[in-house]
Order: structure tokens, then C-alpha cells, then sequence
């Protein structure tokens, strides 16, 4: 026997793999964003103030109204788009604040629509409103 012999084993240090824990780490997002489920949060209701001069402001409302075949309507005639951009002007002379309102037919083609409201903003108007209404009659 040997008494005063050394055999040296070698040990390796012990490692932790951290790519199972990686795969685990990854699925449990993917559980979480699959059966996670999102609420709408509803608002609060606001009480809105009633204006006092809804009087004044009538009057200084102008309705352009585009019926289903195309044609234009303002203050009860019917106008083109030189009377478009007329009526508009003159409103404006007298009521620097007026809403212009585009009452459109609810089967009137986009473009007319469009050429309406283009011609108001080229008359000077601010505030362009866009309303649709079921069916839009000639007066």
C-alpha cells in the first residue's frame, strides 16, 4: 500500500445554466399576455354649462346643405360655388365669428362634399362644421 501518496481528482466548479430558466421566463409572458384581459375604464359624466347667447349664435350660423344629386343650398337658394364662397363672405363682413355648416345628404358624393367646405375655408372661414343628415330636401 501507499500510504503517503496523493492521487489529485479534479473537480469542476458547478455551473447554473440559465437557459431553462430563460425558456420558463418566456413562457410565463406569453401566458400572462394571452389570458390577460383588458376593461375599459368608462368616464366621467360632465355636466356641461348651457350657453347664454345661443341666440347670437343661431344667427351667426350659415348652413351650406349638398343634396344626393349634387346640388348646393345656402340661406334657402340655390347657389353654386361663387355663391358658395359669396354667402360665406358676406356672412363674415357681418359676423366675424360665423360656424359655417356643411349639411351634407347622406348619399351625396364625397367630393361635393369636399368642394363645399374647400370653398368656405378659401372665403375666409374659420369654424367648418360637417353635419349628415338621412335626406337633405331643396326648400
Amino acid at each position: 500500500m501507499l500510504r503517503g501518496s496523493f492521487i489529485k481528482i479534479e473537480r469542476k466548479q458547478p455551473e447554473l445554466s440559465i437557459a431553462p430558466l430563460i425558456d420558463m421566463i418566456f413562457l410565463l409572458l406569453i401566458f400572462f399576455m394571452v389570458t390577460t384581459t383588458f376593461t375599459k375604464e368608462t368616464g366621467v359624466v360632465v355636466k356641461k354649462p348651457v350657453a347664454k347667447k345661443a341666440d347670437v349664435m343661431l344667427d351667426q350660423n350659415l348652413l351650406v346643405a349638398v343634396t344626393k344629386d349634387g346640388t348646393y343650398w345656402c340661406e334657402g337658394e340655390q347657389v353654386d360655388e361663387a355663391g358658395i364662397f359669396g354667402k360665406v363672405q358676406a356672412r363674415l363682413a357681418e359676423f366675424p365669428e360665423t360656424n359655417v355648416i356643411i349639411l351634407a345628404d347622406k348619399e351625396s358624393i364625397t367630393q361635393w362634399v369636399i368642394t363645399a367646405l374647400d370653398t368656405a375655408k378659401q372665403a375666409g372661414a374659420k369654424k367648418i362644421s360637417i353635419a349628415e343628415k338621412l335626406e337633405v330636401e331643396a326648400p
